[in-house]
């Protein structure tokens, strides 16, 4: 699924192609003094590449592979770890004392308010220093903070635990798709990013795979008594279970390539001030970028939070039923989507539109209305479940594309701080968000438990509504900052 937009470096700057000093200036001119700091910034930091002579060799396409192959294991890794407590509120809520407010914290705000505050400063690291002994960090701090989860024995533990998960998980994706970037030459970027999205929903699917088969196998609730920590319910041991073998993958790291960053010029990675003046000279595009592309992640989070509870508490499934019965629709449905959202990019940009990254967000946003809206409102279960299979492909929808158009847009040197400040947004908004908006409605507006289905409905609807007006909104300004880009490389 090699998106087009992808088939340049980001900025329009292809691979191997010369720019002036003298044009990228003059292409900069009659615009704001951020802009013209901006271009001679770019032009200095290409400049320094020249001067170091001709650009370093890719690694070879195995390695490469190898790297995206093992990013994409460790992407799972990281939503099964996040996603997985979805699967376990309501013995979670008992056994806390708390309600559905309390549970949306430890499902989203705990992790994504951390995610989002070290996202930002590690993406600036990953900018520079080694991305593969960042990411070798976060996996080692993810997984052993997914296991401290399975020792809480109050809310503010667990809280504290889910802290350290978001953490771990914000090292991840920044270095990752910079590596990936850097790994592959122009023609091929689109494909490798789009290989590596497909962590998302394999591993939400894989969370509650495994959630509901751990809990199956663990059998009928009663806590278990483990060696050195006593009795343990199986929500705790879950945590265990998917939490330490992430370990195992760290040494695995140094198996991938580092390969030279492109267009860094001598200078390396652009500061952050830099990065902060070329949002803002672009920031009507980005703004509905990641605003539109948040909302949609509000709506998604939201759902991928409460849909277990609502398939437990209005549908009478029992934990592990609905962790399977939701993680193969999660999985196969959802990955679909990624695939084709992908393609649908390329379709609509060989048919020469340059906003295909953005109007396949769009699409997505208004073509997930009809079963999204439904499914938790239907009566039958099987109907429920039959209309989550075209919500969950539409919802995986735009998250190839998105990733893409963030790299289009930005510069090599600014790549991974440009992407922290997407994931921060969409996190923030998504997963800090989208769980207690669900849950505030069903506790406090309808005040009934069974209403979690109603409460999904209104949070979805809203969500798409919205995010379909901010993307179109940024269609025009999304193409000008493409167009720009282009121009000033020629």
């Amino acid at each position: 699924m090699a998106m087009n937009p992808l088939s340049s470096t980001p900025g329009g700057l292809h691979a191997g192609h010369r720019v002036s000093g003298r044009t990228w200036i003059s292409a900069s001119r009659g615009r704001s003094p951020s802009s013209r700091r901006l271009a001679t910034d770019s032009v200095h930091a290409m400049e320094g590449s020249r001067s170091t002579g001709a650009e370093p060799p890719y690694p070879s396409a195995p390695r490469a592979w190898w790297a995206v192959s093992l990013l994409l294991v460790l992407y799972v890794l990281s939503f099964v770890d996040r996603q997985v407590i979805s699967l376990m509120v309501d013995p979670i809520r008992k056994d806390l004392g708390i309600g559905d407010v309390g549970a949306s914290l430890l499902t989203g705000f705990a992790f994504a308010a951390f995610y989002t505050l070290f996202g930002i400063p590690i993406a600036r690291l990953a900018d520079s220093k080694s991305r593969r002994a960042i990411i070798a960090a976060g996996v080692a701090v993810w997984s052993a903070t997914t296991a401290a989860c399975g020792l809480a024995r109050s809310f503010a533990a667990l809280f504290l635990a889910r802290m350290g998960v978001g953490v771990g998980e914000a090292a991840l994706s920044p270095a990752a798709y910079s590596t990936i970037a850097d790994a592959f030459p122009p023609r091929r970027r689109g494909t490798a990013t789009g290989v590596y999205s497909l962590g998302s929903y394999l591993g939400s699917g894989l969370a509650f795979l495994l959630g509901g088969y751990l809990i199956a196998f663990l059998g009928d609730g009663r806590p278990r008594e483990v060696p050195f920590l006593g009795e343990l319910p199986p929500w705790k041991l879950v945590f265990f279970l998917v939490g330490l073998p992430g370990l195992l993958f760290v040494p695995l790291l140094a198996t991938i390539p580092e390969p030279s960053r492109r267009n860094a010029g001598a200078s390396g990675a652009a500061s952050f001030s830099a990065t902060l003046r070329h949002l803002r000279e672009h920031r009507k595009a980005y703004l509905a970028h990641n605003l539109g592309f948040a909302l949609l992640a509000f709506s998604g989070y939201g759902s991928g939070a409460w849909t277990p509870a609502f398939l437990q508490r209005v549908h009478g499934m029992s934990i592990a039923d609905s962790g399977i019965a939701l993680g193969w629709i999660m999985a196969i449905a959802g990955t679909l989507g990624i695939v084709f959202g992908g393609w649908l990019a390329d379709f609509l940009a060989a048919r020469g539109r340059s906003d295909a990254t953005m109007r396949v967000g769009l699409i997505a946003a208004l073509v997930w209305i009809p079963a999204g809206v439904l499914y938790p409102l239907v009566g039958s279960r099987s109907l429920a479940l039959a209309l989550m299979v075209p919500a969950l492909f539409t919802s995986g929808m735009p998250w190839g594309a998105a990733a893409a158009a963030v790299q289009e847009m930005t510069p090599g040197p600014m790549r991974a701080q440009a992407t922290a400040v997407y994931l921060f947004v969409i996190n923030l908004i998504g997963l800090g968000i989208g769980p207690s908006a669900v849950a505030f409605l069903t506790e406090r507006v309808f005040r009934d438990d069974a209403a979690v289905g109603r409460s999904l409905a209104w949070v979805g609807t809203a969500a798409h509504v919205l995010a379909a007006a901010v993307l179109v909104s940024g269609l025009r300004s999304f193409v000008r900052a493409r167009e720009r880009s282009v121009t000033a490389s020629r």
